[in-house]
């Protein structure tokens, strides 16, 4: 492991890199966890600073970092932080396999190393001056939460913009407070929906897609930005291509089987691409055909 850290810009990208380049990519850096908070039952978030002073980060909003957990390897986890150049990662984590479980165990000071960012990003330039509709399903708000800070950040520059959220029990919301947060401001639009409903809970239920007509947006001034499980991809993909959003500004992110992040390994292969290099986000033009083909 490398033992002084680097800034993130001096990381080579995965196109067309050099051998030494992929070496350098390949290579982790120290951070420590400055702090780990449970977001549900089974999801956590970590907060991670560089192990050396004077560190920055930068990041665009949909990439993603490899998480190395010494002794047991490394996963590929989206960036769901403020984006820009930062002092502090933040990586929310659903704990599914052992080597999430282990990140799940972290504590205060504890040391884990980071490569990256790698991955492309949400096209938040391109869609300066459009209406911007942003779905997540269950875990696939962390991912989309840099660019919602992003749109935030840059009001202005936006029409209007809208959240569409929807997770299988009240008990699997991410980020509650900061929903709260969302949902009393003027300049955004939040709405929130369960499959199953429980306890006090009094809101929507349903799946996502029945959401989306109850924002008035302008399809062909719209830019969409779709995360969750595929089945939820395809079906909320579907609809806005049926509510007019064209199939060029609609965006989804498919992480997926991602071991190396820089294209080497040939794990994460979705017909002719690595999604590690080529995604994780894809027009929906380019994923379509992908979510027609089982089991690919």
């Amino acid at each position: 492991m490398a033992t002084t850290p680097r800034t993130s810009t001096e990381r080579p990208s995965a196109a067309g890199a050099g051998i030494a380049d992929r070496e350098l990519a390949m290579r982790p850096d120290p951070w420590r966890v400055a702090r780990v908070a449970a977001e549900t039952a089974d999801t956590f978030t970590l907060w991670l600073e560089p192990a050396g002073s004077g560190v920055e980060f930068a990041f665009r909003p949909g990439q993603f970092n490899m998480l190395w957990a010494f002794g047991a390897g490394e996963v590929p986890i989206s960036i769901s932080g403020a984006p820009g150049r930062v002092q502090q990662l933040v990586h929310t984590i659903r704990a599914v396999g052992h080597l999430t479980r282990g990140l799940q165990k972290l504590r205060r000071g504890d040391l884990l190393g980071v490569r990256g960012p790698f991955g492309t990003a949400w096209p938040v330039d391109g869609a300066e001056g459009h209406d911007l509709v942003i779905v997540a399903g269950g875990i696939g708000l962390a991912p989309l939460r840099p660019l919602l800070y992003h749109a935030l950040a840059n009001r202005s520059r936006y029409g209007r913009v809208a959240l569409f959220y929807g997770a299988r029990t009240p008990d699997d919301l991410l980020y509650a407070r900061e929903l709260e947060a969302w949902r009393g401001r003027f300049d955004l639009e939040v709405e929130v929906t369960v499959d199953r409903a429980a306890g006090s809970w009094h809101g929507n239920v349903g799946v996502v897609t029945t959401l989306l007509r109850r924002v008035p947006f302008d399809a062909d001034e719209t830019s969409a930005f779709v995360c969750g499980p595929e089945v939820m991809m395809r079906f909320a993909g579907n609809e806005l291509l049926r509510l007019g959003v064209p199939p060029g500004r609609l965006w989804v992110s498919m992480e997926r089987n991602m071991q190396c992040g820089i294209g080497l390994c040939g794990h994460c292969q979705l017909g002719e691409w690595f999604v590690c290099r080529d995604g994780p986000v894809f027009s929906w033009d380019r994923a379509a055909p992908t979510f027609a083909v089982r089991e690919l």
